[in-house]
């Protein structure tokens, strides 16, 4: 048996018996010991597996451009990092925009839009779309990462990535959308299209939100690893994925109405299957990315 055909047969009896993953953990840690971490090699590590749960707030600190790549400066990065939060939510409370009753989500809205130059003159003005994108981000994010101060960096930064890198991107999804539900059933398109829904979609749920309060957390995390990696498109195989799982249900619905108030409530149970394979679709159509040299 050769060294590939070896490597293979273990993957395949790890998946069997649940432990999925395992050499890819292993590779990951290999590359987490490395004195300067090699940005190129963690953002293809994320774009081709799930990030293991354990790893994965640091994974995305560095990605983000909250840690150095070089690993002797992560303690004193943090601590700046812990007290410009400490400073910022001080500032907060002397203004009387935040208390003990504000919400933990709120208080990361309130910090993120002073950071911001966006504070508006009242806690109680009405809050903008973008801030209820950003509410629905920090919703999610929460249950995903357990300290505050990492979670706040981790949202600050999300949020960022999304209005600055993928700025020009995000608002080209729901043509990539229609283009790629069409190459995997034709007639499920011809149908939203007969019932008008093509332009009634919830692209802000999925492409704004990046399905922040559409898909559990537990599954959102594995999409989010490669948004966080340097992909947007995955949200639309994510959206296409979503479609032809619930193919049936939605060919029955007849109304531009009725399909949208669907596929903005879809049932839960299903989300990781649909994650899978929308990683599947993403990987078939864009190819999967490898090392370099």
């Amino acid at each position: 048996m050769t060294e590939d055909s070896q490597r293979n047969f273990r993957s395949v009896y790890y998946e069997k018996v649940g432990f999925r993953g395992v050499e890819e953990k292993k590779s990951l840690e290999i590359l987490l010991k490395d004195d300067c971490l090699d940005i190129e090699k963690l953002c293809t590590f994320s774009q081709r597996f799930p990030l293991p749960s354990m790893y994965r707030a640091l994974v995305w600190k560095v990605l983000l451009g909250i840690l150095p790549p070089h690993h002797e400066s992560h303690a004193q990065v943090m601590k700046y990092r812990k007290e410009q939060y400490s400073d910022v939510l001080h500032a907060l409370k002397v203004i009387r925009f935040v208390s003990e009753a504000t919400t933990q989500v709120e208080v990361y809205l309130r910090m993120y839009q002073l950071e911001s130059g966006k504070l508006p003159r009242s806690p109680s003005f009405p809050l903008e779309p973008e801030d209820e994108v950003f509410l629905a981000i920090s919703k999610a994010m929460e249950e995903m990462v357990e300290d505050s101060v990492d979670c706040y960096w981790i949202i600050r930064c999300f949020v960022n990535q999304l209005n600055n890198k993928y700025r020009d991107s995000l608002p080209q999804l729901p043509k990539a959308f229609e283009q790629y539900l069409n190459l995997e059933d034709s007639r499920l398109l011809t149908h939203l299209k007969t019932c008008s829904a093509v332009s009634k979609l919830p692209y802000d749920l999925w492409f704004k939100r990046c399905f922040a309060g559409c898909l559990p957390e537990s599954s959102l995390q594995r999409v989010w690893d490669k948004v966080v990696s340097g992909s947007c498109k995955i949200l639309v195989f994510v959206a296409v994925e979503i479609l032809l799982t619930f193919k049936i249900k939605v060919m029955a619905l007849n109304s531009a109405e009725k399909i949208t108030k669907f596929l903005e409530n879809i049932p839960q149970d299903s989300s990781d299957a649909i994650v899978s394979k929308a990683i599947d679709l993403w990987h078939k159509h864009c190819g999967t990315p490898v090392h370099s040299a």
